[in-house]
C-alpha cells in the first residue's frame, strides 16, 4: 500500500473542492474508492487493488427505492457547498443511494441504489485552484 488514511485525510483537508481532492488522491496513488452510505465508510484502492478502509462516520438506513430526481437536487445543493458530507450522505440515504464509486482513471463518479443499479454517472471536472 502506497498511501495511508492520514495522507488521505490531509489531502481532503487541504482540498478546496472535489476535483482538487481527486487530483490530490491521484498523486497519492489512489486508483478508485467506494463510499458506502449505509456503512458510513470509504474503501480506497491502489492500482494493485490493495485497499484501506476509513472508519465509519455515520449509520444511515438507505431507502428501498431510489428517487433520482430528488437525489439530483440534493447533489446539486451539495456541489454548490450548501451541505456538508454528512448531510449529503443523509440525503443520499433518504433518496435511495447506497454507495458511489469514484474511478480516478476514468475520472467518473457513479452512484448506485441498494440493488446495484446505476443511478447516475458524473464526469469529474479538472481541478480548479
Amino acid at each position: 500500500m502506497k498511501f495511508t488514511l492520514e495522507q488521505i485525510t490531509e489531502a481532503q483537508r487541504k482540498s478546496t473542492n472535489f476535483p482538487l481532492f481527486i487530483q490530490n488522491l491521484r498523486i497519492l496513488g489512489v486508483a478508485d474508492f467506494v463510499t458506502s452510505v449505509s456503512g458510513g465508510y470509504t474503501d480506497y484502492f491502489d492500482m494493485d487493488k490493495e485497499s484501506i478502509n476509513s472508519e465509519p462516520t455515520h449509520d444511515f438506513l438507505v431507502a428501498e427505492k431510489a428517487d433520482r430526481a430528488k437525489f439530483l437536487k440534493c447533489l446539486k445543493l451539495h456541489q454548490s457547498g450548501a451541505t456538508d458530507f454528512t448531510e449529503f450522505c443523509k440525503d443520499c440515504a433518504e433518496n435511495g443511494i447506497d454507495c458511489w464509486i469514484v474511478d480516478l482513471q476514468k475520472m467518473t463518479c457513479t452512484y448506485y441504489d441498494k440493488t446495484g443499479q446505476e443511478i447516475l454517472v458524473e464526469k469529474i471536472p479538472s481541478a480548479s485552484y
